[in-house]
């Protein structure tokens, strides 16, 4: 509730916290490629407040997001986002725009942690197999566009921290294999401040099969 209230008081709410960062310079090395950066968060901690700190800190950042039902819902929260210069592609709209942004040496925004059903692959997370999005393997892979997973975690009253880590990836790595390197570091921070982690959006819904390696 706290981070709904934040993000409906922006910009105000975002200028009154202080805000440190950990590992920028994972960040600014992978923007300095050219090749565009897959930016990887998920429903965790002040995730509203990352988003206008990308774009008010200067980042070409362009977020995947889903369009809400209640359309005037979907416009304020799009023009909320969109005063920091934070951008949006919607889920649905051709992908050429999302492989257009890493071509034009932008960040493309992906929240990677909800239920994929029968479209995601299945990684451990949380010593549990979850259908898991593989957009941004699929991404990394086609373009050479380098991973960066960040997150913002409350840490007391108006303080927060924005963590940076690169997400590894060794030539020979499948989908899965990036997808379970990213999920991992997710998990990892999770145990760390497991209160900020967002539980409702079902994330073991779907059961796996058996085996879907890719």
């Amino acid at each position: 509730m706290h981070n709904f209230i934040q993000f409906f008081s922006f910009p105000s709410s975002f200028f009154s916290k202080s805000i440190s960062i950990k590992g920028k310079k994972y960040l600014d090395r992978a923007i300095k490629q050219g090749k565009g950066v897959i930016i990887i968060t998920g429903h965790f901690g002040a995730f509203e407040l990352l988003s206008a700190w990308l774009g008010y800190n200067g980042y070409p950042i362009i977020g995947v997001a889903h369009r809400q039902r209640n359309l005037g819902a979907d416009q304020f929260s799009r023009e909320q986002r969109e005063m920091s210069g934070f951008g949006h592609i919607f889920r649905k709209e051709p992908i050429e725009k999302m492989y257009q942004v890493l071509s034009e040496g932008k960040m493309l925004g992906l929240v990677s942690d909800q239920d994929a059903k029968n479209r995601g692959i299945f990684v451990n997370f949380l010593n549990q197999q979850a259908s898991t999005p593989k957009g941004a393997a699929h991404f990394h892979k086609n373009t050479g566009a380098p991973m960066v997973f960040i997150t913002c975690t409350w840490q007391s009253s108006n303080k927060y921290e924005i963590n940076c880590e690169k997400v590894i990836s060794e030539p020979n790595d499948t989908v899965k294999d990036i997808t379970q390197r990213y999920s991992t570091i997710l998990e990892k921070i999770i145990k760390q401040s497991p209160e900020q982690y967002f539980w409702w959006h079902q994330r073991w819904k779907t059961k796996s099969i058996q085996n879907n390696g890719q």
